[in-house]
């Protein structure tokens, strides 16, 4: 069976930076990830969860973030690199990756969704503010990374080209 990963302040190689935490390196668990900290949580490599993860208010990461299963955090979700999951992402704030969020369910925001590149999921993309989608301040995006994928939407799009996609019947 596997276990879980809970963070806690006493989670060895955490250090306290006084208005959040940090560990160096990636964070990985075949399992899931449970965030249990009074701050924000700084993983200055990856994280991935085979299964889902999950924070009371903050996640953020240099790297990419990754679940087999869902994303979800009480305030916000911030990645360097890319957010992905098998299931579903939800922030009560706001959710930025500097490349692409990919969902195999639905994202959705309490505030707004950035992404330097493409935003995808099968299901609902849901937000209370705008959305952005390949804004690339790196290279020139294409087209395709230009693009919001997703089977119904609820929310204004500030920036990209929008794709709804039919459900297979």
């Amino acid at each position: 069976m596997m276990e879980n990963l809970i963070i806690t302040d006493e989670y060895p190689g955490l250090i306290d930076e006084g208005y959040r935490y940090r560990l160096n390196g990636n964070l990985t668990c075949t399992a899931s990830i449970d965030i249990r900290l009074d701050k924000k949580l700084y993983v200055q490599g990856s994280i991935e969860a085979g299964w889902s993860i999950k924070a009371g208010e903050y996640i953020e990461a240099g790297g990419s973030i990754e679940a087999g299963e869902s994303i979800e955090a009480g305030w916000y979700i911030k990645a360097g690199g890319y957010i992905k999951a098998g299931g579903y992402i939800k922030a009560g704030g706001s959710i930025e990756a500097g490349w692409y969020i990919k969902a195999g369910e639905s994202i959705k925001a309490g505030r707004g969704i950035l992404a330097q590149l493409a935003i995808t999921c099968k299901g609902t993309l849901k937000v209370k503010l705008g959305i952005y989608a390949g804004v690339c301040t790196w290279r020139e995006p294409t087209a395709d990374e230009q693009t919001i994928t997703c089977g119904q939407l609820e929310g204004t799009v500030k920036y990209g080209t929008v794709k709804l996609i039919e459900e297979a019947k």
